[in-house]
């Protein structure tokens, strides 16, 4: 491990490590300057002509300082987490840290959901007009339904879906449908299953960093995907159910690029094939994935033995769903028509396309923003050992220059995390909101955790933003 980087790693101190701080600092306080300029900014558009669409910019939320039910649960689980998270991440056995992350994770989300109550926080989430649960009774004939789904996208198409059901393929709908068809019907339970298996992107993120990094590495990241503001909306929209579903893809190419044998590497590539396809049919936008998909590839040792049977499972969901009589492309061009006849036409694109940036500084939290600065300076520190080298024996040079460090390779994966939220931002396709629509993109971001010396101190932070953020406002999603 590099010398520099063990010592910001164990928060030494000296003249190094207080120099690194202070960048740390500038590097957070010019985000905290990002929020705040959105905010103005989009008070002064609202003010002027309201074409943002939102109530608290650049955040889908309105000002409502409240407490609840679940104050005291999240206050709780904020403390323990900074007092006790760190040290306990180091000792736990693997397989109980991830369970211990998982189950965290779960408190966590639970407990800042329930500040806003059981029917306003859980329950009623996913029963508004927007959302997936007003169309359960359409899907009683599934393939008629799909075969008949694009027709009903567009504004002022007969029966036209709700805004979350035309903006997403049907595998979005299709999962509450069938949760209500085994009597999980109901608000309640779409919350329920949204919180927990969000959760486990947490897990899905861990095994993803041990596997191409180190466990070491992992160990420090653990708690700061336990304790993310992300929970504020992970738990309240189904963008957190997709991000779970996402993330275990790229853990699983991940397993599929380092496994030992090849029997072990062709089943993980097969069950990331499945999942990346039933990603693509959860959201459109998460084709994007396909970038840290190739990062984690090119960052593996076994990759053209997987790439095969990962193809091969890609192929099944999406093959099924066209049998099934439901054209993607033909559905997501009708999307983006839908898109503009709606809020994104009128939605300024020079504002949202930076502020945006401002609504990801608030949901990855102040550590983060501190990790990502440490992340990248990592690749500059490490630049000539990105890529090891070859020469001849004949050489002055050194024959075999090392190998990737595990930093190297964590910092490698965060950046293809922030390169795929960089292209979903130019896009256009998300102006405002993306609080929830680039949860599955800034989860990944949570891992640059793992290079903050003084975690206890940067924990503190992460819990403060989202107990502020939970409390002051009341999100839309």
């Amino acid at each position: 491990m590099n010398r520099d980087l063990r010592s910001d790693l164990r928060g030494a101190t000296g003249p190094g490590p207080r120099r690194e701080l202070r960048r740390d600092l500038y590097t957070v306080g010019g985000a905290a300057l990002l929020v705040l300029t959105a905010a103005l900014v989009g008070v002064a558009i609202k003010r002027s002509k309201d074409v943002l669409h939102v109530g608290w910019p650049p955040l889908y939320a309105n000002w409502l300082p409240h407490v609840g039910p679940g104050t005291p649960a999240a206050l709780t689980v904020a403390v323990v987490v900074v007092a006790y998270g760190p040290g306990v991440a180091a000792r736990l056995p693997w397989r109980a840290l991830l369970l211990a992350s998982w189950a965290t994770a779960t408190a966590w989300a639970f407990s800042l959901a329930l500040v806003d109550g059981w029917h306003r926080g859980i329950a009623r989430r996913l029963t508004t007009r927007y959302e997936y649960l007003q169309v359960i009774d359409h899907f009683h004939d599934i393939p008629a339904t799909l075969r008949d789904f694009t027709n009903h996208i567009l504004l002022h198409s007969p029966d036209q879906w709700p805004p979350h059901v035309a903006g997403h393929p049907p595998a979005a709908t299709l999962t509450f449908v069938l949760l209500d068809r085994i009597g999980l019907g109901g608000g309640a339970w779409a919350g329920v299953w949204v919180i927990t298996v969000g959760a486990t992107t947490a897990v899905a993120v861990l095994v993803t960093a041990r596997a191409l990094s180190d466990e070491a590495l992992a160990r420090r990241a653990a708690p700061f995907l336990a304790l993310a503001p992300a929970a504020v909306w992970m738990g309240t929209s189904a963008d957190g159910y997709f991000a779970a579903v996402a993330a275990w893809f790229v853990a699983l190419v991940a397993l599929a690029v380092t496994a030992r044998t090849t029997r072990r590497s062709r089943a993980a590539a097969l069950g990331a094939g499945l999942l990346f396809g039933l990603t693509c049919y959860l959201s459109y936008g998460l084709t994007l994935f396909v970038v840290i998909g190739t990062g984690v590839l090119v960052l593996g040792r076994n990759r053209l033995r997987a790439l095969p049977f990962l193809f091969a499972g890609a192929a099944v969901v999406p093959l099924a769903f066209t049998l099934a009589g439901f054209d993607w492309w033909e559905a997501y061009h009708l999307l983006v028509e839908r898109y503009y006849q709606g809020a994104g036409g009128f939605r300024p694109y020079g504002y949202w396309v930076w502020a945006n940036l401002a609504c990801t500084v608030l949901v990855v939290g102040p550590a983060t923003v501190a990790g990502l600065r440490r992340s990248m300076a990592v690749l500059v520190r490490e630049r000539e050992r990105l890529w090891p080298v070859r020469v001849r024996a004949s050489s002055s040079r050194v024959r075999d220059m090392s190998p990737r460090t595990p930093e190297v390779r964590l910092a490698l994966l965060v950046l293809a995390a922030c390169l795929t939220l960089l292209v979903a931002d130019l896009s256009g396709m998300s102006k405002a909101e993306t609080e929830r629509i680039w949860l599955p993109f800034a989860a990944w971001l949570l891992a640059a955790g793992a290079f903050l010396p003084r975690r206890r101190a940067w924990l503190a932070a992460q819990s403060a933003v989202a107990l502020l953020l939970n409390h002051l406002l009341l999100t839309g999603w």
